[in-house]
């Protein structure tokens, strides 16, 4: 089974079962600053997890692209990525667990052809709280699993939410494969890490509400999510061992042997398999429609880090020259179909590639002279200290497993405690640095902001009327006093550009416009000239807010109701915020 026909067959499966398409979301989450990326199929739904009406309804289905960078080290074993898919599927106040449960095991039997006697599951024990889940358990005892393969945990294994410290929240039920390998003691089940139980997806039922005072109370709107792991699902669909072996890789891998002459052996396999697995994982991200850009903050930290890892694996195989855009083209080609945006935006993924690997070039001779120095200075039994190897990390693009051999090659030792502590600290840095990526970009909901939210749609505009449609949003942060715009733009605007994108904002303002919303479909939108990110992420039907002569934009809203109200915009700041991001900072007086 090919990785396309596995996604036909999970939607088509619900999509009988009278579920609608939901569109996938941005990996850049629009309305949660909590995290950088996209890290779960329903994180883009929490709204309507939360009572807001769905524009497809209460029962939903899609294919998500995720980001998780936690276990970035582990990659090259058999399972672990920084980019997924997760399949999921939803029920917003409609079925509950006896159906989820129901439809979950019939997809994994009958759709993917898993023995019923393969598969273990888990359920919650209950506490002091909420009782044991009889159901899930009864359920999946009708549905054909054995009582041996059901395990039974606490909150710590099977208790989902709430998402911040309040909210909906519940137990769930995990499903695993079972590998024919003996048990590591007596106590083995799911919750082992000993690989007998290959964890396959989740079902998780939203029953409470979880007030301040740590109470639960039962919600008017029960909701199911179910999320399951593709690659992993695709792996078992076609009798194979791990996640290298599916289509999703061998035409990277193949590519590989054939730019380095190496055989894709023991002596290659970890080097390949980060290569092959960071590169796609690049490239997703750089075909995101936010137009991320490799940096040292945020999200563009990250695909700069995936980068140079596998730059740095390039180099172990004794290749000088840069073949990283071939093997994106690989990549772009397996996947064209399922995501057109990865063709679409091909140009500008190579481009970048070819930029970050030229940087990287450049600080490692220099970072390599810096680490010298400073290994160089070490005397007897004394250990680099994290300080100076996150130094080189951070400053150099230097990995960290790049350090430990240097440093080996003088048989002196890192500080990994220490590195992991610079690094922990960089990562909350970086997430604050986040925080206020609201819906809109507000981080308050009042009158001055929302003045501020709606001159920030005319500073867009004025922005890309005077330096070019190139010119998109990156992200903003609103609130009472002022507005801070992030855009994509690669040189520092001149005072005469600053004064005519002021000019076209308070020309709008004084010439009293009405603030118009329609709401339409997304290729409706496209027709009228509406500026968006035009992916998978919109649903059926969209807001657009016009002010007419200049600006058209599809947002969520807050908006005043006639540009007269805003009163003067001044443009107090324009500075670099990334590479390739500009910053600007204005006031409405």
């Amino acid at each position: 089974m090919t990785a396309n026909e596995l996604r036909e067959l999970y939607l088509s499966f619900y999509v009988e079962r009278r579920h609608k398409i939901a569109a996938a979301a941005s990996l850049v989450p629009e309305d949660d600053a909590s995290v950088l990326y996209t890290t779960a199929g329903m994180q883009p739904l929490i709204p309507y997890l939360l009572g807001r009406k769905h524009p497809n309804g209460n029962r939903l289905v899609n294919v998500q692209r995720c980001v998780r960078t936690g276990d970035i080290e582990e990659v090259g074993d058999d399972y672990h990525l920084t980019v997924f898919e997760m399949l999921g599927n939803w029920s917003l106040g409609d079925y509950f667990k006896e159906e989820a449960i129901s439809m979950s095991f019939i997809f994994l039997t009958e759709k993917l052809g898993i023995p019923k006697d393969k598969l273990a599951v888990t359920v919650h024990k209950g506490n002091e709280k909420v009782p044991v889940d009889r159901e899930a358990a009864e359920t999946w005892i009708k549905m054909g699993i054995d009582e041996e393969n059901i395990f039974y945990y606490g909150d710590e294994e099977n208790w989902w939410g709430p998402a911040g410290e309040t909210g909906p929240c519940g137990p769930d039920s995990e499903m695993f494969y079972v590998n024919d390998i003996p048990d590591c003691n007596e106590n083995c089940g799911p919750a082992c890490s000993c690989g007998k139980y290959v964890e396959l997806g989740n079902n998780v039922f939203m029953t409470y509400n979880k007030g301040k005072d740590g109470s639960l109370t039962v919600l008017k709107q029960k909701n199911i999510d179910v999320g399951l792991g593709f690659e992993r699902l695709l792996i078992l669909a076609n009798g194979l061992s791990n996640v290298y072996e599916t289509d999703l890789f061998t035409p990277i891998i193949n590519e590989l042997e054939k730019l380095t002459e190496k055989k894709y052996d023991e002596t290659t396999k970890n080097s390949f398999r980060i290569i092959a697995e960071h590169i796609r994982a690049s490239v997703f991200i750089l075909a995101d429609p936010t137009k991320i850009v490799p940096s040292n903050s945020e999200q563009g930290y990250i695909v700069r880090r995936l980068i140079r890892r596998a730059i740095r694996k390039i180099l172990q195989q004794e290749i000088s020259e840069n073949i990283l855009p071939d093997l994106a083209t690989i990549v772009i080609e397996s996947y064209k179909d399922a995501y057109p945006q990865v063709k679409e935006r091909e140009v500008y993924i190579k481009n970048e590639l070819v930029k970050e690997y030229e940087k990287f070039n450049r600080t490692l001779k220099s970072g390599l002279k810096m680490a010298d120095r400073i290994i160089g200075k070490l005397s007897g039994d004394e250990e680099l200290n994290g300080e100076d190897a996150f130094k080189l990390y951070d400053t150099y693009g230097f990995p960290l497993e790049l350090t430990v051999e240097l440093t080996e090659e003088r048989n002196k030792t890192v500080d990994i405690e220490g590195f992991n502590k610079c690094f922990k600290k960089h990562q909350e840095k970086s997430r604050t640095s986040a925080a206020g990526k609201f819906k809109g970009g507000l981080a308050e909901n009042n009158e001055k902001s929302v003045r501020l939210h709606t001159a920030t749609h005319l500073l867009n505009a004025g922005l890309r009327h005077i330096l070019g449609d190139t010119v998109y949003q990156r992200g903003s942060h609103i609130n009472a006093e002022r507005l801070r715009f992030d855009f994509s733009f690669d040189r520092k605007m001149t005072k005469e550009e600053l004064l005519k994108v002021e000019s076209f904002v308070n020309e709008a303002i004084n010439m009293g416009i009405d603030v118009e919303m329609q709401k339409m479909s997304v290729d409706e939108a496209k027709a009228i000239g509406a500026i968006g990110i035009f992916d998978s992420k919109y649903e059926s039907e969209v807001k657009v807010y016009s002010i007419e002569g200049y600006s058209k934009e599809i947002c969520g809203g807050p908006h005043v109701s006639n540009t007269d109200e805003l009163g003067h915009f001044k443009i107090m700041k324009e500075q670099s915020s990334s590479a390739g991001v500009r910053r600007i900072k204005a006031v409405i007086e």
